[in-house]
């Protein structure tokens, strides 16, 4: 990626993949194949990335995702708690049925960055564990399907984690603590032990 090509949506995708190629590699290199991408351009990609937010002039981060992923596609008015918030939501080409969201405090300050379902698309069916496959889902999706969940804190800004119990193609229940980065399902742990 030269110095003169202005980041953005493409770009943007590939530092999202780089965090994502910890724990699905196979997943990354089929997605940056599918971007037109080299192993260069991803790692060049998330420098500059890293440089914009590290930056002593860096733009706020609403702005910032404005600059690189343009206006957002939608504007959702989001209550949280007593307090209204927005969301904005940008698609991305690797994930047509999801949308980048940025959620917005009353202030403008950013409060959250992630993968949501896009408006008006089927989340997946998610019964068992089966179900729990790298990429097949969001936080939102697997915290109400496998309710009641743990939040649990991740191992970087941008991961969350999940503890909750999830049935087996059988029936017997498990205790489960799936991780995700930048909202999108990563891996699930499973105790082989089914949970009293």
């Amino acid at each position: 990626m030269p110095a003169t090509t202005p980041f953005g949506p493409l770009h943007f995708q590939l530092v999202l993949l780089r965090r994502m190629a910890d724990h699905n590699p196979d997943l990354v290199e089929d997605a940056r194949r599918e971007l037109g991408v080299s192993v260069a351009e991803m790692r060049e990609a998330n420098k500059k990335w890293q440089a914009m937010i590290r930056s002593p002039r860096a733009r706020a981060a609403a702005s910032r995702y404005r600059s690189v992923l343009g206006a957002p596609e939608s504007v959702v008015a989001r209550k949280v708690g007593d307090l209204e918030c927005e969301a904005w939501l940008w698609p991305l080409a690797l994930w047509p049925t999801l949308r980048f969201e940025v959620l917005l405090a009353p202030t403008g300050a950013v409060w959250n960055e992630w993968l949501v379902r896009a408006p008006g698309a089927a989340p997946p069916p998610l019964r068992t564990l089966d179900d729990l496959t790298p990429w097949s889902c969001t936080v939102d999706e697997a915290a109400r399907a496998f309710a009641p969940v743990r939040p649990l804190e991740g191992s970087a800004p941008t991961r969350w984690g999940l503890a909750f119990t999830a049935p087996d193609a059988r029936g017997a229940r498990h205790a489960c603590v799936a991780e995700f980065s930048w909202g999108l399902l990563q891996r699930t742990a499973v105790d082989a032990e089914p949970a009293s």
